[in-house]
């Protein structure tokens, strides 16, 4: 039995998956922002700063944009339902940090709830396109940029974080930047390294090759990256805020990669709009 649609639109299960995950995602942010030290209270000031940064992000922008790219998608915007991707995927790959790196207290099933539904949100999302539609929509677009940008950038963060990881294990010594927020290892690292790092350069790859799984998933590559850039980007701010020792160096290479990665993904989305338009029953 096929899951109610709206036209052509993104299955109903998936979009109350994520308008599920974003109000909880938003529900635990407040909390977290109305009581930072009863939440994140056990944190080293590095990891607070940046768990405040995050719950900013969360709620002022990534939560809201699920709600209503969700709604979109429902309503028939293939544009909105290749983005709703890549903030499911930015809030998974959040709120498995959340729940693997920060001290177990009153959010903890906050943010495991969130990222199971978020997870399921995307995997649904993901399986419900039809890839090989895509192509015959969007296989005129011009990729080579989006494509070499996505499989340039996974390659820099690759050789950045191993550029750490490397050393300090030859040496013998603990995670240099695990030590900072007083956890094990680099929940970043482990998460970059082992799906998404690998998934942005694939997707590059298959972009550059004009594969239909390229023009599926590069919107999402896209936008993943990008959103990664703002909690590091506001991370200063917070830490300046609350008093604690801070970078401003960071902003000026982060922000090179936040405004590059937006340049790129309007250019495919104005192209994708343009290409896409099925009529008065189809995603535009």
């Amino acid at each position: 039995m096929n899951a109610p649609r709206a036209r052509n639109g993104l299955p109903q299960p998936w979009l109350w998956l994520s308008l599920t995950a974003a109000s909880l995602a938003a529900a635990g942010s407040v909390v977290g922002l109305l009581n930072p030290a009863v939440v994140y209270g056990k944190e080293t000031a590095t990891f607070f700063d940046a768990s405040i940064a995050q719950d900013l992000v969360n709620l002022f922008f990534v939560a809201p944009m699920i709600v209503v790219l969700g709604i979109l998608a429902y309503h028939g915007s293939l544009r909105s339902w290749l983005c709703l991707m890549g903030f499911l995927a930015f809030t998974a790959y959040n709120y498995a940090i959340y729940a693997f790196s920060i001290h177990f207290g009153p959010l903890f099933l906050v943010w495991v709830t969130v990222l199971g539904l978020s997870a399921y949100a995307f995997a649904g999302t993901a399986a419900a396109l039809h890839p090989s539609d895509l192509r015959g929509r969007l296989g005129s677009i011009s990729v080579r940029l989006p494509g070499w940008f996505l499989v340039a950038t996974a390659a820099l963060f690759t050789y950045l974080w191993l550029s750490e990881i490397v050393p300090d294990l030859l040496a013998g010594r603990p995670s240099t930047s695990a030590t900072t927020w007083n956890v094990p290892t680099n929940p970043v690292h482990v998460l970059d390294l082992a799906i998404f790092l690998p998934g942005v350069f694939v997707v590059g790859l298959l972009l550059l090759r004009r594969h239909q799984l390229g023009y599926a998933f590069a919107p999402s590559a896209l936008i993943f990256l990008g959103l990664t850039t703002l909690p590091i980007i506001l991370t200063p701010f917070v830490a300046q805020a609350e008093g604690h020792a801070r970078s401003w160096s960071v902003l000026v290479p982060i922000g090179i990669i936040a405004l590059a990665t937006l340049a790129l993904l309007w250019r495919l989305l104005h192209q994708a709009g343009n290409k896409s338009d099925l009529g008065s029953g189809g995603m535009s």
